[in-house]
């Protein structure tokens, strides 16, 4: 297989942008309802009618004696099912923060719930979390994919089961469509007719971009469900997906599965918090500031070329948290290529003219000949227009894929992940809390 054919410049352009006449085949379906990200403020839904009168007018009475509602069973139970269902349409697996927010919420919006003593909520926390359990399990047994995959753990009613800690499949990295269910109305047969409709279609000399988009979008379950539970090769799904490996393709599966605009908010972070990392990088002293002082020698201070930033930022993250970055930051000639290639599990290959003058791990001012992402020891994508670009494409099918970041570049991925993207995990190691802490200090 021709592995540049998947994203050369030509290629790239013609798929996403052909207006080719092109037979459009009948949709395969409605795209799936996916979820958006967790709300900042989350918002309290509206009960039943017969719930909303009660709680109005205990409210009114807690506005004027602070009198505290007696909540009969039946309301408590109406309350947190629906307080249940709505947290499931963002999370499947909410963590012990979601929790507290909507515990918060409810008692600010109906302050006739507040609980007696100094934790005024703490009681509805809890309550949450066991309804939520029972949610899920009533979901696991209706086939929800994201909680049944975990419904074989061992259990009171499952002794034979697998232990309830190993394998655990949910979200940990901010996914918000973690595996989705199949489009109502359709099966796995359906929609694998969907995919050999985009495998034929991208070995169009004019592949329909508007095409493409759409088979993608509804085969998404389908495609998320063969990653997540039978962890393919990369090899695999180059040949399976080939579409998911055009660049447009990355992005939009990235908001399919985070519901965010990766390119977007990529590089506004990457921007915004530049000029402070500079800042940063000229006060290393040491070995640390040695490196970083040999990858910033060939900036323009008068009038840095963005790229160049934006190269240097990314190079000089790693080297902050500690990462080895030079089997992930590649750099070779032309004549080189081939035989460096071998020596690469997981990275993006530049590769430059044998003349240029700057060829070097350090270098980040460079005229690339090309620029190419390697995953399983394979060029996944190739010609992408510069280092920036490509680490953010990387990142995009690290999600795409439900790839582990390599070890060499963990701490370096996992602050992009966490704060510049501000998915995941809040609570922060401590190289990454520094270095937070640093960048908004």
């Amino acid at each position: 297989m021709q592995w540049t054919s998947l994203s050369s410049p030509t290629t790239t352009s013609d798929t996403e942008g052909s207006t080719a006449d092109t037979e459009i085949l009948s949709p395969v379906g409605a795209s799936p309802s996916l979820r958006q990200q967790w709300p900042e403020f989350f918002d309290i839904p509206n009960f039943s009618v017969d719930v909303e009168y009660r709680l109005r007018q205990a409210d009114l009475a807690y506005m004027k004696d602070e009198t505290h509602m007696t909540l009969p069973r039946d309301m408590k139970h109406d309350i947190l099912e629906k307080l249940a269902e709505t947290m499931y349409s963002f999370k499947a697996y909410p963590d012990d923060d979601n929790f507290s927010s909507v515990a918060k919420a409810l008692i600010s919006k109906h302050p006739c719930l507040t609980e007696p003593g100094p934790h005024r909520w703490y009681g509805w926390k809890n309550s949450l979390k066991f309804k939520m359990a029972n949610y899920r399990t009533k979901l696991r047994k209706a086939g929800c994919e994201d909680v049944a995959i975990n419904g074989g753990k061992r259990s009171k009613g499952n002794p034979e089961g697998d232990s309830s800690s190993k394998n655990i499949k949910r979200p940990r990295r901010g996914e918000a469509n973690y595996l989705p269910n199949l489009p109502e109305g359709h099966d796995e047969t359906s929609l694998e007719n969907a995919r050999m409709v985009l495998v034929e279609e991208i070995k169009k000399k004019q592949p329909n971009g508007t095409l493409i988009s759409q088979m993608m979008d509804q085969s998404f379950p389908l495609r998320r469900q063969e990653i997540v539970k039978k962890v393919p090769a990369v090899q695999n799904m180059v040949e399976r997906w080939p579409a998911l490996f055009i660049e447009r393709q990355v992005f939009a599966e990235f908001n399919r599965i985070a519901s965010k605009n990766l390119e977007g908010d990529f590089f506004e972070a990457l921007d915004q918090y530049a000029p402070r990392f500079i800042e940063l990088f000229k006060t290393k002293k040491g070995t640390v500031g040695q490196k970083l002082r040999e990858l910033m020698q060939h900036m323009s201070w008068m009038t840095p070329d963005v790229t160049v930033l934006r190269s240097v930022v990314l190079k000089g993250i790693p080297i902050l948290l500690g990462d080895d970055s030079s089997e992930f930051y590649k750099t070779c000639s032309d004549t080189e290529r081939d035989k460096v290639l071998e020596s690469i599990t997981v990275g993006v290959l530049t590769v430059v003219s044998e003349d240029n003058p700057h060829e070097g791990q350090s270098s980040v001012d460079l005229q690339p000949i090309s620029t190419a992402i390697i995953l399983e020891g394979v060029i996944v994508m190739d010609h992408i227009k510069n280092l920036p670009q490509a680490v953010c494409l990387l990142f995009g099918l690290t999600y795409a894929l439900h790839l582990d970041y390599p070890k060499c570049m963990a701490n370096t991925l996992n602050f992009i992940q966490t704060v510049m993207l501000g998915l995941g995990k809040k609570n922060l190691p401590p190289k990454l809390l520094t270095l937070k802490n640093s960048l908004l200090g």
